[in-house]
Formats: C-alpha cells, sequence, structure tokens
C-alpha cells in the first residue's frame, strides 16, 4: 500500500493501557483472524504509524456486529485516515456512510483511503467539527460509531441520538481511558480531567436510563453500546455542561 500523506500521531499512554490481563489481549488482538488484504494493508499501516484507530479485537467486533445488525445508513464521529469508515462499507454495496472529521490532514488522507479501496461512492464526507455538522445533517440513521475527542462524547451524545432512528445502535469506543475513569477525580492528572470529568458524566446518564439498552465491553479502552428504545429528547443533557 502507498504511504499516506498522514503524519505520525503521537498517543497519550492509554493508547497502550490495557484493560484486560495482558495475554487475553494479546490473542484477542493478535489471534483472531484478519482482514481481507486492503483492509489489513490500511489497519498495519495505521498501527505502525501511530494513528488513533480502532484496535483489531475492537475492528473484529464491530465488523461481527454489523453483520448482524444488517445496517443501511450509517454515521461516524471521528474519521482519522479511514480504517473504520471503509471496515464498515467494504465489501456492503447496500450501505453507505456519513463521517464526520475537522483535520485536514486525516480528511485528506481518509479520502485518498476511501478511493484505494473502492468505497468512495458510498462515503460522504463531512469537514468540520461535529458540534457544528450535526445539527445540519437531516438523514436519519441506523447505526452509528463515536470515536472521536473523548471529552466531546457526552457533548455529541445528544446531536447523535436526535439523528439515530428508533431500534438503532450507537457504538462509542475508548470510554475507560485504561481504567482510570473509574479513579477519584484528584489522582487524574491536571491536563486530562476535563475528560475524566466529562466520560464519568457520560456514564452516568447513559448506562442506566430507562429509555435505552446498553452494553458495556472491555475491547480496546473500552466500548459501550447504546440502543436508542423510543424518541426520547436528550438534548436536556446539555443543560448538564459543564
Amino acid at each position: 500500500m502507498e504511504e499516506t500523506n498522514t503524519t505520525k500521531v503521537v498517543q497519550n499512554e492509554m493508547m497502550d493501557r490495557p484493560v484486560v490481563e495482558a495475554g487475553v489481549l494479546n490473542f484477542m488482538r493478535t489471534g483472531q483472524a484478519d482482514f481481507p488484504g486492503p483492509l489489513k494493508e490500511l489497519e498495519d499501516y495505521a498501527h505502525e504509524n501511530r494513528v488513533p484507530v480502532i484496535p483489531h479485537e475492537t475492528a473484529i467486533f464491530l465488523d461481527f456486529l454489523l453483520d448482524i445488525k444488517k445496517p443501511k445508513r450509517i454515521l461516524e464521529i471521528g474519521m482519522a485516515i479511514g480504517f473504520s469508515g471503509s471496515l464498515m462499507v467494504y465489501g456492503h454495496e447496500d450501505r453507505t456512510l456519513d463521517t464526520i472529521d475537522r483535520y485536514d490532514k486525516m480528511i485528506a488522507a481518509a479520502k485518498e483511503n476511501f478511493e484505494k479501496l473502492g468505497v468512495a461512492d458510498r462515503v460522504t464526507i463531512h469537514e468540520g467539527d461535529a458540534k457544528d455538522v450535526l445539527p445540519t445533517l437531516t438523514d436519519q440513521y441506523d447505526f452509528a460509531l463515536l470515536d472521536s475527542a473523548k471529552a466531546k462524547y457526552f457533548d455529541f451524545f445528544p446531536l447523535i441520538m436526535d439523528r439515530l432512528q428508533v431500534g438503532g445502535v450507537l457504538m462509542i469506543d475508548d470510554i475507560f481511558q485504561g481504567g482510570t475513569v473509574f479513579h477519584e477525580l484528584e489522582t487524574i492528572p491536571k491536563r486530562v480531567r476535563k475528560i475524566h470529568k466529562k466520560l464519568n458524566l457520560l456514564l452516568d446518564e447513559v448506562v442506566k436510563h430507562p429509555n435505552l439498552k446498553t452494553s458495556i465491553l472491555p475491547l480496546g479502552d473500552g466500548v459501550l453500546l447504546v440502543e436508542k428504545l423510543d424518541d426520547t429528547d436528550f438534548s436536556y443533557l446539555l443543560e448538564k455542561n459543564f
């Protein structure tokens, strides 16, 4: 695969801190099947260059889940270089993807990769901050993937649920912060306390909400699955913003 124009991304330590026992993580990450050639090449490139894409065990689960859910209209917040977006539509001519990102280098690389994988005609890229883009979308989606700035998950949640149809599923990646999301706030470095507060607020408001069905999985840095059960308006959550 030709090298993309994405520069190497330096990640924080959470990218390497497992939330499950190391041997289990190693098997989930290296013992499961590889994706078809073009997807594997893109995945390998992302991992080798420290581009923040979903880890292999999460990607395997996502692929499995979508084969069961069989979505037609997919929404993604946090595109990076297009690996997860490509995974969700590659080999599925009946699926379309609306994906949002604000970083020029990521957008350029993703466009190139969507073209290489032959899925560009079924992908619409929305350039900008999700808080500005989401209110402009008019489609209803039956699946959504949220994998962007963790401090903004809580703010994006009501906007995503407004676009998700009843019975639709939202998959939220990276909710554990290497397990530190459950630590006392005073033990958290000041530079990431906003992330800690916002993720805890999200978990508090969403996991036991009577109008949602949820499940938490220890994949990667934690996955939260949310099924929309009715037309509840979640915009009231924005009033609880920090």
